[in-house]
């Protein structure tokens, strides 16, 4: 890419791969998850090298520098090439938060009411037996 071309923050951080699509990127910076040298920014503000990005995606949180500037998504071990990762180790393993009671509202499988078949065979073992006389 050409030092006079300018590239948009949510088209450079799909192309390195930080975001899955172009539209995550974008929705990311329009809540707030993208900060460029400190400051929210907007998802058409152009990026420079040398620029300092702070992200926070669901899966963790990213402190990159920007090296080079990617116009196109390339494969992961070219988007490398683009950026600076800076993230601290604890923030790169550091699972994305797991409530400790999950509820959705519907109950999981095999366990709570019973199934009819669960419930002819109760039944079965519940009847008396007839006795032929």
């Amino acid at each position: 890419m050409s030092t006079n071309e300018k590239l948009r923050v949510d088209k450079y951080l799909w192309s390195i791969r930080v975001f899955k699509t172009r539209s995550q990127a974008s929705d990311a910076c329009d809540g707030g998850k993208v900060k460029l040298n400190g400051a929210t920014v907007k998802a058409a503000k152009s990026v420079n090298v040398g620029d300092k990005f702070e992200i926070r995606t669901p899966a963790r949180k990213w402190l990159i520098e920007v090296t080079g500037l990617l116009a196109n998504r390339a494969a992961y071990s070219e988007a490398i090439k683009y950026y600076i990762d800076n993230t601290p180790e604890e923030d790169k393993l550091a699972p994305a938060f797991t409530p400790s009671v999950f509820q959705t509202g519907k109950r999981q499988s095999k366990i709570g009411r019973p199934t009819k078949k669960d419930r002819r065979s109760i039944d079965g073992f519940m009847e008396p037996e007839e006795e032929e006389a």
